[in-house]
């Protein structure tokens, strides 16, 4: 019976370093795909020619890092959600799971229709082209991710930050934090908002978050060794 529970302790103390660590690598993963996706579907992209050739390489690089960072945040989820143990509140938690899928959903929309108009682009290169169907393309992989995809990761950010102020897992300064940056990513305010290039600020802020998380695990864990 001892032994059961000393089990059952050190497979939930492990809980907080495997979110951190998914955290850290989301937000690497994200970030790097997010700044390239949003140079490529920028508003004034010239979509008329099909001169991405240069560029092959770094879109299908942010394309394919797409998959692996989605899996890191589902883990994140998951064990963020652990942390939170008992004092889960079930209405912040119904929103913090359905904004998280949502937001992964919109992320594999966007990726999948960005990589079919770059794939179409390369097949069709030498052959006559119709710039309307492209731009179509371009304007729907955008949108859905710059318009509908950042809304999503900010209601996260706001249902997250609200368990983390209820539960007070992290300084509330954290949270705050996050309130914040969600409202602008919500509401689009600004000129860069609008670009998507905020959207940046959503792995940056799971990277702090998980950057504590770390700390904190670690630090309990002297304490505990301490004793």
């Amino acid at each position: 019976m001892v032994h059961e529970r000393s089990s059952a302790f050190r497979i939930r103390a492990t809980a907080p370093k495997a979110a951190a660590i998914a955290g850290i690598l989301f937000s690497v993963l994200l970030f790097i795909s997010l700044a390239l996706l949003l140079n490529a579907l920028s508003a004034g992209a010239d979509i008329s020619r099909v001169e991405f050739a240069a560029d092959k390489q770094r879109i299908m690089l942010a394309l394919n890092l797409i998959p692996f960072a989605s899996i890191a945040f589902l883990w994140f989820m998951g064990v963020v959600r652990d942390r939170f143990g008992d004092q889960e509140d079930q209405f912040f938690s119904t929103i913090f799971l359905g904004s998280g899928l949502l937001f992964i959903a919109m992320l594999f929309v966007s990726s999948s229709v960005a990589g079919s108009f770059f794939l179409l682009s390369e097949i069709e290169a030498g052959q006559l082209m119709n710039p309307g169907y492209y731009n179509f393309s371009l304007v729907v992989a955008r949108e859905t991710i710059t318009n509908y995809g950042i809304r999503m990761a900010g209601v996260f950010m706001i249902s997250t930050s609200s368990l983390f102020i209820r539960t007070q897992v992290i300084p509330r300064w954290l949270a705050w934090l996050g309130l914040g940056l969600a409202a602008i990513m919500i509401l689009r305010i600004g000129y860069i908002n609008r670009l998507g290039w905020v959207f940046l600020s959503f792995p940056l802020w799971v990277l702090l978050v998980s950057i504590y998380i770390l700390i904190d695990n670690y630090r309990k864990k002297k304490e505990i060794s301490a004793r």
